[in-house]
């Protein structure tokens, strides 16, 4: 069994990331949709993390970059291996419905290393809205409620667990400019929504009732969940600024990458004000290319 070793480490970005460096031989098996990973006797050896005034133990669930979750957003995961579906009882017997998700992004540590090294980033505290038992394990449906950062590695058997503190937005505003913002983006969040339920594209008939935006827009506006710690759950402002960044129904390729780059970005920033006038930006293009699609579809009937 392979060996290696887990570090915090601190990055202009990503406050109390931890690092994972892993030896060769270490798989990372594709064992859960849509991706899993594997790791073996880790152990910490540093931390750069006083006792925080609010943390939770909590199961630790990877991906890769390419699927950060954003708080607000919702995603369905297919869990069939034993231990995923141990980590799903954990969180919803003894977590509240709760766990992380989070991201193994790949780093360089040097040219003559040749070891697999990852930070462990970009973690988001979730809830599980609904589970589907399935013949072979289940669909589990979640929806991101705040970012985090795993602060300590508890254990890594059946499943990572690891203590999470909260990240929130700390930087001062003027109430009117972020009150006028909040109200700008509401309105073009629904103007989307509206386009997007004109837009006949071959979609399942639930995406079309239900459009991301419209989603998440009502989980920024509605969110209270009594049984979770109050302190891991961000202010309207906050939850309205990340709701902007949701994927559209027919999103090519190239728009869907650069999806992901607004949401990197959107989990990288600290200042409410500034994601809220990038998701308004992000929004008003969306809002153009649906209505660019709408006037090509009416052109063709």
């Amino acid at each position: 069994m392979s060996s290696g070793t887990l570090a915090l480490a601190h990055s202009p970005f990503r406050s109390r990331s931890l690092l994972l460096l892993l030896l060769p031989g270490n798989p990372s098996p594709r064992s859960f949709a849509p991706n899993g990973f594997s790791l073996q006797r880790i152990r910490l050896f540093r931390s750069y993390c006083s006792s925080p005034t609010h943390s939770l133990d909590l199961p630790l669930l990877p991906f890769e970059l390419g699927e950060v979750l954003i708080p607000s957003e919702c995603k369905t995961l297919h869990l069939y291996e034993a231990r995923f579906l141990a980590l799903l009882e954990e969180s919803l017997l003894r977590r509240k419905k709760t766990f992380v998700h989070f991201v193994l992004d790949p780093v360089r540590m040097s040219r003559s290393s040749n070891r697999a090294s990852f930070t462990a980033s970009y973690g988001c505290l979730v809830h599980i809205e609904n589970v589907d038992k399935l013949e072979i394990g289940a669909l589990v449906s979640i929806r991101g409620m705040s970012r985090v950062n795993i602060v300590k590695l508890v254990h890594m058997e059946p499943y990572l667990r690891g203590t999470v503190v909260p990240m929130l937005d700390n930087t001062p505003y003027q109430e009117n400019e972020l009150d006028l913002k909040l109200s700008e983006l509401r309105d073009f969040m629904r103007s989307l929504h509206r386009l997007q339920m004109k837009l006949k594209l071959k979609a399942p008939e639930e995406e079309l009732l239900q459009t991301h935006i419209k989603s998440s827009l009502i989980w920024a506006e509605n969110a209270i969940y009594e049984d979770c710690n109050q302190a891991f759950i961000p202010k309207l402002a906050e939850r309205l600024s990340f709701a902007a960044f949701q994927p559209v129904s027919g999103m090519s390729d190239s728009e869907f990458l650069a999806l992901q780059r607004e949401k990197l970005q959107a989990m990288n920033s600290r200042d409410t004000l500034e994601r809220l006038h990038g998701g308004i930006e992000y929004v008003k293009q969306n809002i153009n290319m649906v209505a660019a699609r709408l006037a090509i579809q009416s052109l063709a009937t």
